[in-house]
């Protein structure tokens, strides 16, 4: 019978992890604007160098899975959490265009490993568990950026200098994320399970559903990488107000994953992802026309309630969907950094050769696919109700 108290506790380890990782992320998307005048950067050079987060990524994801078997599920977990955590060090050190490029690329790679390892961990908790957890560890890491942006708001009006704030925002989440490790589910391979290869093609189902995530994603990083610059470029904003832009979108997204369980089981995936569309494509349309900061904080707000729960709909579905869960889950999440590697930079092409107006103009664009295309989700969520019916009905007693 299964340990339904260790696989709660799992799921509550692995939710801090979640945390964890996402405040590293709210951390850094505060200070984009510190260090673009420290590197001393246009806006075209800004998005070049961010680029290289996703790219970093996106080379680096596949070997997740060949980690994890080596080392254990948990053991490859706290090794990645951690060189995660410290790798936020390394922005804030770059004094040019090429060593950003290096500490973004090197940042990429560590956050995409991390990503992995966290995700296929969440997925085999609901699995065990029985029921939809995705979206609320999503939540946590949604909570987990919002309180990374919130110290990282208060340090932009204070002054700080980032290199001083990233230190100590990394020592302080690199002991906890290597004790949350502690309790996480421990998977070992058995002994004759050949690893994983380094690199492999997604397979199509994860293709279909990486679409989906997508269009969230590139909304979500063009959100969190130039949200203070637009209100500081185009508005005249502060720095703290500025900064405060990207905790608003940080803090409806927080909001919407962490009851987005809740919405998904009574409204199901497809209907949920295309409400979320309408919502992100009227937040984008707020952010263009706007003319005062608080219309462009409330269109970032509005755009983050949107695109809330699309990716952690997109890693359980994908979980769900075929015979490998893992290269699944990579395969997604390969597609929707591949989002995050093309945001950045053509959103600061885009600004370069026009404005920043018209680059939100692109996200509202692409926030139209999530409304057309939620679809795809609907063969992955049937396969998931045929999975999860009968391990709920083979669980005894209360679940959380």
């Amino acid at each position: 019978m299964e340990d339904m108290s260790g696989v709660r506790r799992a799921r509550y380890a692995v939710a801090a992890v979640f945390a964890v990782h996402g405040a590293v992320t709210g951390s850094f998307a505060t200070r984009v604007p510190w260090i673009q005048d420290h590197a001393s950067l246009g806006a075209g050079r800004l998005g070049f160098a961010l680029a290289f987060t996703a790219l970093g990524a996106s080379c680096a994801m596949p070997l997740a899975g060949r980690i994890s078997h080596r080392f254990g599920s948990r053991n490859a977990l706290r090794g990645l959490i951690a060189l995660w955590t410290l790798s936020l060090v390394l922005p804030s050190l770059a004094p040019n265009l090429p060593a950003l490029c290096l500490a973004m690329f090197t940042y990429g790679a560590c956050a995409g490993m991390a990503d992995v390892a966290m995700n296929a961990l969440g997925v085999e908790v609901e699995r065990r568990l029985g029921r939809s957890v995705m979206s609320g560890l999503h939540g946590m890491w949604s909570a987990g950026a919002l309180v990374g942006s919130a110290a990282g708001t208060l340090a932009a009006h204070l002054g700080a200098d980032a290199r001083i704030h990233f230190l100590l925002a990394a020592a302080v989440l690199t002991v906890l994320g290597v004790l949350s490790c502690t309790w996480v589910l421990d998977i070992q391979p058995a002994a004759d399970e050949e690893p994983p290869p380094r690199f492999a093609l997604p397979p199509r189902s994860a293709l279909l559903i990486g679409m989906v995530g997508f269009c969230a994603v590139f909304a979500e990083g063009a959100s969190l990488d130039w949200s203070a610059v637009f209100l500081r470029d185009r508005l005249d904003s502060s720095a703290g107000l500025a900064a405060a832009s990207t905790t608003a979108f940080m803090l409806t997204m927080a909001v919407a994953r962490i009851i987005g369980d809740a919405v998904v089981n009574r409204f199901g995936a497809v209907r949920t992802v295309r409400a979320g569309g309408v919502l992100a494509v009227l937040g984008g349309l707020l952010v263009v026309l706007a003319g005062q900061p608080a219309v462009a904080m409330g269109g970032f707000a509005l755009m983050g309630l949107g695109i809330a729960v699309v990716v952690p709909l997109c890693f359980a579905a994908a979980g769900h969907a075929g015979p490998n869960p893992s290269q699944a889950i990579a395969g997604v999440a390969t597609i929707t950094y591949t989002s995050g590697l093309i945001a950045p930079s053509l959103i600061g092409g885009v600004a370069q050769a026009t404005s920043l107006v018209v680059s939100f103009g692109v996200v509202t664009a692409l926030a139209c696919g999530l409304a057309v295309c939620a679809g795809v989700l609907r063969s992955a969520e049937r396969g998931a109700e045929r999975e999860v019916s009968p391990r709920a009905a083979a669980v005894p007693g209360p679940r959380p």
